[in-house]
Formats: C-alpha cells, sequence, structure tokens
C-alpha cells in the first residue's frame, strides 16, 4: 500500500492550515462587518469569539483528523465504529463542492480587477462609473464565465501537484507574500491624511452601538473566516505528524488569520476616511468604493495591483484548502487515484462555478426557493451546512469519542502539558456548541 502524503516540515502545515482560514472573509467581509457593526466593538467581540468559539473548534477537527490520518469519512468511521456518524461529514463534502462553486465566481472577479489594475485599466473613472463597470462585468456571461474558469483550473493545476509539491509549496510561497503586502499597506495607510481616523474607528470601541445583531455578526465572523465545520482543517490535520503540537497550532492559526483581519481593517479604514467613503459600504467596499480610492492615492496604479493581488493570494489558497476536502475522499474512499480526484473535483466545480457565474447574467430570473443559483449556493453552505459541521465536530470531539484519543492527541501521547485542558474542554463541549447555534439560528431567521 502507498505511504499517505502528509507536510514536509512544520511552518509548511501551519502555512497551509492559515491559508486554508486566511480568505475573503478577512480581506473583504471583516472590513465591511465592522464597518456596518461600529468598528471597534465589533473587532473586540470578534477576537473574544475567535477565543471562545473558534480556537476550540479548531482544536476539535485537528484532533479528529490527526488521530486517524484519514479524510473525514473514513475518520469518522474509525472513531465511532458501527455507527453511521461517518455520513455526517459528507455535509462537509457538499459544502465545500458548492462554497467553492460560488466562492470561485468572485474569485474570477478579482482575476479580472487585476488584470484590469496591471494593464492601467482603473484611470480615470469616477465612482459611479466604477459601480457601473462592475454591474457590466458580472452580468457579461462570456467575462464572468471565462475568468470563473481560468482561476478554477490554475486551482486544480496546484492540486495536482499533491500535500508536498503543490499545497505546501504553494502556501510556503503565498502566506509570507500575503503578510508582507498586508504590512506595506499598512504603513501606507498610516501616513495618509485621516490615518488617525480611521484607527480610532477601528479601535475606540462605542459599546452604545452594540445590538444583539452585533454580537451574533462578530460571533459569525468569527465562525465563517476560519473554515470550521467544513473538516478543511481536520483534513489538513491528517497530513500533519505525530509531533505536530495541536493547541498550539490551532492558536498559531487562530491568531494569525485574526491578525490578517484586523490589518486588513488597518489598510481599509484609514484610506476610506482619508478619501470621504463610507466606512459601512458593505459588499461593494472592493470592487466599487477602493478603486475610486485607489484612484485619488499618489502611486494609485501600484497599490491597485498590490490589493488585488493580496486577494487573489487569499482566495486560491482557501478554494486549495476546500478542494482538498473531497479530493481525499475521492482517493480514500473511492479509491482514485490523486490525478483522477483532482480532475473530478475541478470539473464538478466548472459545471457549478459556471452556473453560479451565470446567475449574474443569463441565469439571473432562475430561482429556487427565490433565489438565485449563486445566493442558493451561498445561503446552503454558510446558513446551514457549516454551523451544522461545527456543532457536530465539536460535540463529537468533546462528547463522544474517547476521552483517551483526545488526551493523547493533545498531549502527543503524553509527552506535553496542555495547561488550558479543563478550560478547553468546557468551550469544545459547551460554549462552542451553544454559541454555533445561535449563529445557525440566527441565519435561518428563527432569532
Amino acid at each position: 500500500m502507498k505511504e499517505r502524503s502528509g507536510f514536509v516540515t512544520k511552518f509548511g502545515a501551519i502555512a497551509a492550515a492559515v491559508g486554508s482560514a486566511v480568505g475573503l472573509g478577512n480581506i473583504w467581509r471583516f472590513p465591511y462587518e465592522a464597518g456596518q457593526n461600529g468598528g471597534g466593538a465589533f473587532l473586540i467581540l470578534y477576537v473574544a469569539f475567535v477565543l471562545l468559539l473558534g480556537i476550540p473548534v479548531i482544536v476539535s477537527e485537528f484532533v479528529i483528523g490527526r488521530a486517524t490520518h484519514k479524510n473525514a469519512v473514513g475518520a469518522l468511521r474509525e472513531l465511532a465504529p458501527g455507527t453511521r456518524l461517518h455520513w455526517m461529514p459528507y455535509m462537509g463534502i457538499l459544502a465545500s463542492l458548492m462554497i467553492i462553486s460560488f466562492y470561485s465566481v468572485v474569485c474570477g472577479w478579482i482575476v479580472e480587477y487585476l488584470i484590469m489594475a496591471v494593464s492601467g485599466g482603473m484611470r480615470g473613472h469616477s465612482p459611479h462609473e466604477y459601480a457601473q463597470m462592475f454591474g457590466e462585468f458580472t452580468s457579461n456571461p462570456s467575462r464572468s464565465l471565462a475568468w470563473t474558469w481560468m482561476f478554477l483550473l490554475l486551482n486544480g493545476v496546484v492540486l495536482l501537484g499533491g500535500v508536498k509539491k503543490g499545497i505546501e509549496r504553494v502556501a510556503n510561497l503565498l502566506m509570507p507574500l500575503l503578510f508582507v503586502i498586508l504590512i506595506v499597506f499598512c504603513v501606507n495607510s498610516l501616513m495618509l491624511p485621516e490615518g488617525k481616523q480611521g484607527l480610532k474607528f477601528l479601535f475606540n470601541p462605542d459599546f452604545s452601538k452594540v445590538t444583539s445583531s452585533v454580537v451574533i455578526g462578530a460571533m459569525g465572523q468569527a465562525f465563517f473566516s476560519l473554515s470550521l465545520g467544513l473538516s478543511c482543517l481536520l483534513t489538513y490535520a491528517s497530513y500533519f505528524r505525530d509531533d505536530e503540537r495541536l493547541v498550539r497550532s490551532a492558536v498559531a492559526v487562530a491568531s494569525l488569520d485574526t491578525l490578517v483581519a484586523v490589518l486588513s481593517g488597518i489598510v481599509i479604514f484609514p484610506a476610506v476616511f482619508s478619501y470621504g467613503m463610507a466606512p459601512e459600504a458593505g459588499p461593494k467596499l472592493v470592487f466599487e468604493v477602493l478603486p475610486s480610492i485607489f484612484e485619488q492615492m499618489p502611486g494609485g496604479y501600484v497599490w491597485a495591483v498590490l490589493f488585488f493581488l493580496l486577494l487573489f493570494f487569499a482566495s486560491i489558497t482557501s478554494t486549495i484548502s476546500m478542494s482538498e476536502i473531497s479530493i481525499t475522499f475521492f482517493q480514500e474512499e473511492w479509491k482514485m487515484t490523486r490525478r483522477s480526484a483532482t480532475l473530478l473535483n475541478t470539473v464538478l466545480a466548472l459545471l457549478f462555478g459556471g452556473l453560479c457565474a451565470l446567475s449574474f447574467g443569463v441565469l439571473s430570473d432562475f430561482k429556487l426557493l427565490g433565489m438565485t443559483i449563486f445566493e442558493l449556493f451561498d445561503y446552503v453552505s454558510s446558513n446551514v451546512l457549516l454551523p451544522l459541521g461545527g456543532v457536530f465536530f465539536s460535540l463529537f470531539a468533546g462528547w463522544y469519542m474517547e476521552r483517551k484519543v483526545l488526551d493523547r492527541e493533545l498531549t502527543n501521547g503524553g509527552r506535553l502539558r496542555v495547561y488550558s485542558y479543563k478550560p478547553l474542554l468546557f468551550c469544545i463541549r459547551y460554549v462552542a456548541p451553544a454559541a454555533i447555534v445561535v449563529v445557525f439560528l440566527y441565519g435561518l431567521g428563527l432569532l
């Protein structure tokens, strides 16, 4: 039997796991969520939920993955023999395919804007013109479809390289570059005329603006930005070496993921305040508001290129990790070769990604449950499948799985002492499941 692949270095393992967590949710979604929910107060709540919700669920997935060195379905079959619990990870496989499908459409937009920035197309346009350009591009079937498919094909090429030569090599290169670009952006933003005003908005909390929806929004941001409940982190942990310190790795992933979100806020809010834009601009922030800001900034051409390059790095590392969930499943459960599994995953993504891309144009009137295909994939995966997966993994690790397995994995067979063991177990058993249930009910409109 061929030996199962794995990460070569500890740095590669952490870089890949961080790449899995860091995505558009940090660089795009966090700034507009913070902007719409009062800035500093939202940030404090977000960090608190990363600690109470994020790290415990990451640890749960890490333990299950590293304990078995198998895909999510195989891991549950081994840890819960004689039960049907191994059917639960199929939700994660389905969710990953759905997320890749609609997420790759947005990634295609990023590629379009990156090419536009490099070619000098982001010059001489008013804010209204940028809004009009974005609407025309997304509704153009050939352009939207072409960039979506190009991104997915590039994603497939990386995955064909396998864990060592594909995923780890790309993570080792792109994650350091991502942080370098972010830091360069931060330095520039702090030098802008209203840089202090932007920092004040982000770091000076106004708790009078905190409502139940803001609390739940921060909770949801912590959950979704870390890619919890998908079994992404479980799959990557199955490639970890046996001497990897799981708690330390979980803290590192959560901390670096949060750092990217905070740095993104430092990049965006000083620029927004300096150029008279609204911090609560929402999802259009990246494709309409920021291009207008780059237009007015000294060296705007360079900053536009760097920004969309940053988004591209974040998006490709995320789609690689989501794809690995189903690829590992196809390899180990359906006995496919790496090449065949990758090609199958890519074909499925091209098919459903194409439908999502066309839902802004020729398929915009085709709706299920009142939603376009893009909206349906987003809603079902984000509001139903991910929260259910997160609750399941925390309850499974905290209550069902044999305690000796948890002890063995957290202490590396008794060689480590984990001082946070009791509070961590409490959060895995009680805090994380309860918090995710709240996010789940709120996403369904029941709260």
